[in-house]
């Protein structure tokens, strides 16, 4: 539309005074004629000269003497006066709009200079009728053709819109409805052909968004398979591993020294290796059983871990419980019972392995939306390495030998209840583990 204006607006105004300048030239015309006759013209030819040159009078400027060439009766007063030596474009857009705007027919003086050097200067007497007829007509064969270049230039947008957009953006569409139907396929991870540099772009990382999840897909699948055979070699060795076990708790009371120094060895490794199966085996499990949240005094169960771990009677390592006794918190005990016990053996063998003695300190407390469980140790702290991947399975340990499950098995039943396990520190000061319990969750049966 703005196209449509800028082109109609001095268009129409250069209409208008070309139209002007012409009715001049035939009144200038005329007016010779009257004077190369020497006054010889009679009045009929006169009116016929007006008439073809479609004004009521012309009058020249010659040699500074201002002259009444022809003339004619004029039906009215003369409404405006315009002079096209001085107009600029603003006042011939002004001016051809309020002709334009007007449907009275008006009678306006036109001043102008003739051609050929004819004079210095010719004015005529018009009606403006014939003039906003012209100047209609030219408006609307104006229109026209601006409406037709614009549904041409339509027409030609879309197609490029519909090649360079459309298209592409369907087949993308295309692409991923196929790669959904089986993203295993390596063959329907899709090709960048756009030539849009922005779309081309958009294909280039679903491409590489596609290549990495089918190779994910691949890898879970072996990775599946693999935990599926882990799984069952745990269940036999652990069987295997429990008969040694009650063998190895014979040999501890033989009376040979030797074996006496090497039985505790010996038992702690197999007790280490049991539980690694055991690990194993309920971290391949499918799921965890849903939590059954139930109240429950958060003191007692500190004090039952805290037992349970034999962290009861002084030591290397103490444990501190700093827990408000009526505190009651809403989760599946066992469950919770099983991530705190977890977090309580990781960091007495932490301060164990730093071979100084230390403390352990289990706190909780609730807020407006939420119950805070902390456990800290004065421990090393955990290496960078395992911090990277501390809740993932198999590659979280942070001791040597471990497994990385018990994290990874705490940080699942925690998301089952609704909230999350993190790590609050861990510097050179000890670890600290926060656990996040919601008090408001999706199932309020419980």
């Amino acid at each position: 539309m703005l196209a449509e204006v800028l082109i109609f607006v001095p268009s129409i105004a250069r209409f208008r005074a070309d139209f002007m300048l012409t009715r001049l030239k035939q009144a200038q015309i005329a007016a010779l004629t009257q004077l190369a006759a020497e006054d010889m013209v009679s009045p009929e030819l006169e009116a016929e000269l007006l008439a073809n040159a479609e004004v009521y009078n012309v009058v020249l400027r010659r040699n500074e003497v201002r002259q009444l060439v022809l003339s004619s009766p004029i039906p009215g007063e003369v409404h405006a006066s315009y002079d096209l030596r001085m107009a600029g474009p603003w006042e011939l857009i002004r001016d051809a709009f309020s002709v334009l705007l007007d449907p009275q027919n008006r009678l306006v003086r036109v001043i102008g200079y003739p051609v050929q050097d004819a004079g210095t200067l010719i004015e005529v007497t018009m009606e403006t009728k014939s003039l906003r007829d012209a100047m209609v007509d030219y408006g609307l064969r104006i229109l026209a053709l601006s409406a037709l270049i614009s549904i041409v230039t339509a027409f030609l947008l879309f197609l490029a819109v519909r090649r360079l957009l459309v298209m592409p953006i369907r087949r993308v569409v295309r692409h991923m409805q196929a790669y959904a139907e089986a993203p295993e396929d390596a063959r329907r991870v899709i090709e960048p052909t756009a030539d849009v540099e922005e779309l081309r772009a958009a294909e280039e990382a679903l491409q590489s968004m596609q290549t990495q999840l089918t190779g994910a897909l691949r890898q879970k699948e072996r990775l599946a398979q693999l935990g599926g055979a882990v799984a069952k070699i745990s269940h036999d060795l652990r069987n295997i591993l429990t008969t040694a076990q009650l063998f190895a708790d014979r040999i501890e009371g033989s009376a040979d020294p030797v074996v006496a120094r090497a039985a505790p060895k010996l038992v702690g490794s197999i007790g280490r290796a049991v539980s690694l199966c055991e690990a194993t085996l309920t971290f391949g499990k499918a799921e965890e059983p849903p939590p059954q949240l139930r109240r429950l005094n958060f003191a007692k169960l500190a004090d039952d871990v805290v037992e349970g771990e034999g962290l009861a009677s002084a030591g290397q390592v103490t444990c501190l419980i700093d827990v408000p006794p009526g505190l009651v918190i809403r989760a599946d005990e066992e469950q919770l019972y099983r991530v705190l016990a977890n977090l309580v053996r990781n960091a007495r063998q932490a301060i164990e392995g730093k071979g100084q003695p230390g403390t352990i300190e289990i706190s909780a407390g609730e807020a407006e939306t939420e119950w805070w469980i902390r456990v800290g140790d004065t421990g090393p702290g955990l290496p960078p390495k395992a911090r990277e991947h501390l809740f993932a399975a198999f590659q979280g340990g942070a001791r040597k030998g471990g497994t990385g499950l018990g994290l990874a098995i705490s940080a699942e039943l925690i998301r089952g209840h609704g909230g999350r396990l993190e790590l609050a520190r861990s510097d050179e000061d000890g670890t600290e583990f926060a656990i996040h319990l919601p008090k408001q969750t999706t199932d309020q049966t419980a």
